[in-house]
């Protein structure tokens, strides 16, 4: 959903100094397909002694219970770190500690598409219509972080071409500025 490049991806695991597990998934894949490669990667993973998985979730109780029933049939535990919290105070707090982000796709059913590409900041929480979760937790919105404190350095990007998809959602191509 996030539509961002997998040569950023690695960037930004490389930057946060963390290991990357990647699973492929076809681009058309229904869910069957995807739990399958999910549970096939998992399963590896936990035979490498990952016991536990963490989610960015915040209050949607129907994907906590998907991942955490998902994650027990192949022995792990799912940790929800921000769990309950307040997202208007998440996401001004992510701002004030200094992370860098850009939104990546826009859900024009929830949200004006206008705003893909732009950067994830306090003028952008206070252009946000009434009932758009400042979290995007609803899904009306993604994004990629690209800096910020846990950084070891800043991802040069630069926006790309806009497209839209389903006649729905917004993306907004960021490409890596430069060649590693």
């Amino acid at each position: 959903m996030h539509g961002v490049r997998v040569s950023l991806l690695d960037r930004q695991a490389k930057a946060l100094g963390l290991p990357l597990v990647k699973v492929p998934i076809p681009q058309a894949a229904n869910n069957e397909q995807y739990e399958s490669k999910m549970r096939e990667v998992l399963t590896r993973e936990y035979a490498n002694r990952v016991t536990a998985v963490a989610f960015g979730d915040i209050f949607l109780e129907d994907i906590r219970r998907y991942r955490e029933e998902k994650l027990s049939q192949v022995g792990m535990k799912a940790i929800f770190p921000i769990w309950s919290r307040d997202t208007r105070e998440l996401a001004v707090g992510f701002i004030d500690a200094g992370f860098r982000a850009i939104l990546t796709c826009v859900d024009s059913k929830q949200l004006d598409g206008s705003l893909v590409g732009r950067t994830f900041d306090h003028s952008l929480l206070r252009d946000l219509p009434l009932g758009v979760d400042p979290s995007g937790e609803n899904g009306e919105f993604h994004t990629f972080v690209y800096g910020g404190p846990d950084f070891n350095q800043l991802i040069p990007i630069r926006k790309g071409a806009i497209v839209i998809r389903e006649n729905r959602f917004y993306y907004c191509d960021l490409l890596p500025d430069t060649e590693e």
